[in-house]
């Protein structure tokens, strides 16, 4: 979506930076940008990076780092600007104003906006563009709702719910990559370990992952199969085949929006734009409701604008 307008600043020698609040999205898009625009050196920045090109034409950052730059950037996009810290912190949204020229062009995405925004948009005080389609041409995965019981007894009792373990089951002998969301950081380590009868290479990611960076990539490359991971993952990660699982999505932590994101992880590839996506739960909240009409009412607003097949 964003490789035309990128191009054209290119062309015409302008700095381009595109900024978000997190590290994984810069991992994500840095490569993609460089297979994309080969002739140019993409810098990709975030906390303990070794890539320091700070001076290229288009630089990939995480939002804190943008604190290094003072007028640098013909045009500015952040990404996912309702993403944690970005959203809550005023000194990272200075920081965006000020790595950008005066005249500077800024464009803001996001596949969730709040209320706020969306109260600005409707009154015509926000410019916008809503793009309810992916590139590939075909609907959004509409997530399924799977009531899986008491599923914090069953691991009190050492046990995976019987209707997650067969779901996980399917897509891994059919040898798709899953991602089990999960709504805390405690239920990683048993959760994973749990699985590993599955598989013997299923592993668990969290925020404070010293292995974080490494245990995405082997996801990516398949090295992984399964990978379970609180909400630190529910943006920015691209794979192809991808099916997605939610456990406990009744909790808090799964808000309208983080759902949203979550089942936006499925169906992202041109040669498999198709996952599913299922919210196990003990219990039907609004906020699933909510994601899944969102997710809906995107998909019909495509097929209205001609942008599924």
């Amino acid at each position: 979506m964003l490789f035309y307008g990128i191009n054209e600043a290119l062309q015409k020698g302008e700095r381009v930076c595109i900024a978000t609040p997190r590290t994984d999205v810069v991992l994500e898009l840095a490569p993609r940008l460089q297979e994309v625009f080969p002739y140019i050196k993409v810098a990709a920045l975030y906390g303990g990076s070794v890539d320091k090109e700070k001076d290229a034409v288009l630089v990939v950052a995480t939002t804190h780092q943008l604190l290094r730059y003072y007028r640098a950037f013909h045009v500015m996009v952040v990404d996912e600007i309702d993403a944690f810290p970005y959203c809550a912190d005023q000194m990272l949204q200075y920081a965006v104003k000020q790595a950008m020229k005066e005249k500077a062009a800024r464009i803001y995405l996001t596949a969730t906006p709040d209320e706020t925004w969306k109260r600005k948009f409707r009154k015509g005080e926000q410019k916008g563009v809503i793009v309810s389609g992916r590139y590939h041409r075909h609907p959004l995965p509409v997530p399924l709702f799977c009531w899986c019981g008491n599923w914090k007894k069953s691991l009190n009792r050492e046990r995976i719910p019987r209707i997650l373990l067969q779901w996980l089951k399917m897509h891994l002998n059919k040898k798709y990559p899953v991602f089990l969301f999960v709504p805390h950081v405690r239920y990683i380590e048993e959760i994973s370990s749990l699985l590993k009868s599955l598989h013997n290479k299923v592993e668990g990611v969290h925020a404070e992952d010293p292995m974080r960076k490494e245990k995405v990539a082997a996801f990516r490359k398949g090295e992984i199969p399964l990978l379970v991971t609180t909400t630190i993952l529910e943006r920015g990660v691209t794979v192809k085949n991808l099916q997605v699982a939610v456990l406990g999505a009744e909790e808090e932590i799964f808000s309208e929006s983080a759902l949203v994101q979550i089942a936006g992880r499925a169906g992202r590839s041109f040669e498999a734009p198709y996952g599913e996506v299922i919210y196990f739960h003990y219990g039907k909240t609004e906020a699933m409701v909510r994601a899944k009409k969102h997710i809906q009412g995107m998909n019909k607003n495509a097929k209205k604008q001609g942008m599924i097949n």
